[in-house]
């Protein structure tokens, strides 16, 4: 099966495309990270495997096959030239995007890991998963779990940090909620309801505003 990326950028000048095209002899793309700085995107597969391609190039930069069960998840942390993965073994791997060094690989929740988001400033990762938990990993304390939040009752399928309050983050469940939480609490501090079905995904947009973008159908 053919799985595509599509980059979507503003034009360089009038005569210069907008998008670029990955294709991949591989099976379906789990998620996609572009990185700040270079023009590189992280992609997961089903096949349990990591492509790093540079988009303007169209060079595949690394390719490195984690496990054999699908990697749902996968970020860039970029202060420190690392990569994280959460896969359906319910392991959280981390690498050196460079050398391909293993930094750590530990278990990270009791069912698969939908989600992974960096946080911005702090040493910190937050983590969602099917046995509906979120955590929060410390990588200066050697990946230690800070915090477990609790509260969706059906598979927590993203989180992602408020980009103007970041020690705030927002998580989005099959439960059909998405909740606002805190990082000094393990309790949501609000829960947004209104949808029939599960709530896939989510965007923040604007000054302290979020917007749902995707609606689990079937």
């Amino acid at each position: 099966m053919n799985s595509r990326i599509i980059i979507v950028g503003p034009p360089m000048s009038h005569n210069s495309e907008t998008q670029r095209n990955f294709i991949h002899e591989s099976a379906r793309v789990k998620s996609v990270d572009l990185h700040p700085t270079w023009p590189w995107v992280l992609s997961s597969l089903l096949t349990g495997q990591l492509f790093i391609n540079d988009y303007n190039t169209q060079q595949l930069i690394q390719a490195i096959q984690l496990t054999t069960v699908p990697v749902r998840t996968a970020k860039f942390i970029t202060r420190n030239h690392w990569l994280v993965a959460g896969a359906d073994d319910k392991m959280i791997r981390v690498y050196n995007y460079e050398t391909l060094k293993v930094i750590k690989c530990f278990e990270g929740h009791s069912d698969f890991i939908r989600s992974l988001t960096v946080h911005p400033i702090l040493p910190y990762v937050l983590s969602a998963s099917d046995d509906k938990l979120i955590k929060l990993w410390n990588w200066e304390e050697d990946w230690v779990n800070v915090q477990v939040f609790e509260g969706h009752n059906h598979y927590v399928m993203q989180v992602l940090f408020s980009p103007k309050d970041t020690n705030t983050f927002a998580s989005a469940s099959l439960d059909g909620t998405i909740k606002i939480w805190n990082l000094d609490s393990n309790w949501p501090q609000s829960t947004l309801e209104g949808h029939e079905e599960g709530v896939n995904c989510l965007e923040y947009f604007g000054d302290w505003r979020w917007s749902q973008i995707g609606v689990w159908r079937g």
